[in-house]
């Protein structure tokens, strides 16, 4: 039996744990979702769901992480009673972290590129189009990130994932304030600001709420257990939900820092705020050619960005790697090099789908392979899983029960789960998970 590897601080928990969750879902996503669906309207639903429905699934997916002492692939199955089934989620798990990272890793390496193109001064040669579709730029950029995380994963995890986070998050957060001052100083900012920050409470309604929902999972990557591995790794010196409301501040205000950057400088340099997922890349690289020091702050903002999404890359990647050693018993640098070969196999599709692979088209005119995956993922497992979650941890009888768990989540110093929340986690998270992803697939533009 492998000895079960250990995190070496409380911060490198809650920073690992947040750099899971920020990434491309905050700086990439975020933005243009708000973008697309009313500014402020959005980010205040956002707001309630990731409070309503966010908090208690990552407390619950901390609690089970750290009870079960085991990675996804076996955490229910440890903690079920005899002759249930939960433990088949296991494999749900395994496959979302891997579909997630069959496309994730596509969009990291287009912000790699952006930020080579930047570093090197070649910043008129930019283009988002051109850039998805030309397979060279896709494949050895998105090569370059799945080969460095499992690197850095080969080593153990306090020597390798515990502290190139640390130091990845410290730089990111600083680099995140210098760039949010530099867009209140716009000739735009004001204007930017109250589309973002003011919501317009008609623009709110059910499509607007599932894409908030399908975020606030997304941004957390609740219900694939990408959260519960770290929980594996902590001791029981402080309680779960006080960990959860630290990770998800920070995840929070990364999210809305990454639009108190981006929509200043859309409204000062004229650029439409609904370009959807082209907005990060080719706004910014306008706004960065049309002002002073541009080639820099161009620098510093993809940077950062890279930071980001490489903090997800790792975190993710770790989950794999778990899972599959916990199934197989194989060392890490075994278990790194299988792993590597296999999301590298699969990240070529999202890599070439808007080139080779464009005659793959799942959904609607203009989609591709990032849109089958995401649609897996964002619009299935996380929420799926979520509501997995909440019903084996709050039914005594089927499942796990509310007693084991707030034992669980309650060990330890800081902020309680007190039983007034009982009915927030046993009635209004699964009720409002299902009311709101079956509203997600009717209304989904299938074709």
């Amino acid at each position: 039996m492998q000895e079960r590897e250990r995190l070496g601080s409380r911060l490198g928990f809650i920073l690992l744990s947040a750099g899971c969750a920020i990434g491309c879902g905050n700086v990439w996503k975020f933005p243009w979702m708000a973008g697309q669906y009313g500014g402020g309207s959005f980010v205040l639903v956002y707001i309630l769901c990731l409070l309503l429905l966010g908090l208690p699934v990552l407390t619950m997916e901390f609690s089970l992480g750290r009870a079960a002492q085991a990675s996804p692939v076996r955490m229910l199955g440890k903690l079920e009673k005899k002759g249930q089934k939960w433990h088949v989620y296991g494999g749900f798990a395994l496959l979302g972290n891997v579909a997630l990272m069959s496309f994730y890793t596509t969009v990291a390496g287009w912000i790699l590129y952006y930020f080579w193109m930047f570093l090197t001064g070649k910043t008129t040669e930019l283009g988002f189009v051109p850039m998805i579709t030309t397979p060279s730029i896709n494949v050895i950029f998105m090569a370059i990130v799945v080969i460095l995380a499992f690197f850095v994963l080969s080593f153990k995890l306090q020597g390798g994932l515990e502290r190139i986070t640390k130091y990845m998050m410290v730089v990111l957060l600083l680099l995140m304030v210098v760039l949010a001052v530099n867009s209140f100083m716009m000739d735009g900012a004001a204007e930017g600001l109250k589309f973002y920050l003011l919501p317009d409470f008609s623009a709110i309604n059910g499509t607007v709420v599932v894409a908030a929902m399908n975020q606030a999972f997304f941004t957390l990557s609740l219900g694939i257990g990408s959260m519960a591995i770290f929980g594996s790794y902590i001791d029981k010196n402080r309680s779960l939900m006080g960990e959860s409301v630290n990770v998800i501040c920070l995840d929070f205000f990364v999210a809305i820092m990454a639009g108190l950057i981006i929509f200043p400088a859309c409204t000062t340099y004229g650029v439409e705020v609904n370009a959807g997922p082209s907005l990060l890349f080719d706004t910014m690289a306008t706004v960065f050619n049309n002002m002073a020091g541009g080639r820099i702050w161009g620098t510093i903002f993809f940077l950062f960005m890279v930071f980001a999404a490489f903090s997800t890359v790792l975190a993710v990647c770790e989950n794999i790697l778990a899972m599959v050693r916990e199934l197989t018993g194989w060392e890490r640098k075994k278990g790194c090099v299988v792993c590597c070969i296999v999301i590298l196999a699969l990240s070529c599709t999202t890599a070439l789908g808007y080139s080779v692979f464009s005659g793959f088209v799942p959904f609607a005119e203009g989609t591709a392979w990032l849109d089958f995956w995401d649609f897996i993922v964002s619009f299935n497992l996380l929420p799926l899983g979520s509501l997995i979650f909440a019903l084996f941890v709050c039914s005594k009888r089927y499942g796990w029960g509310w007693d084991n768990f707030i034992a669980e989540a309650n060990t330890g110093k800081g902020m309680k789960v007190k039983n007034w929340m009982k009915p927030i986690f046993t009635i209004v998270v699964p009720v409002a998970i299902i009311v709101i992803y079956i509203y997600g697939m009717i209304t989904f533009p299938w074709k």
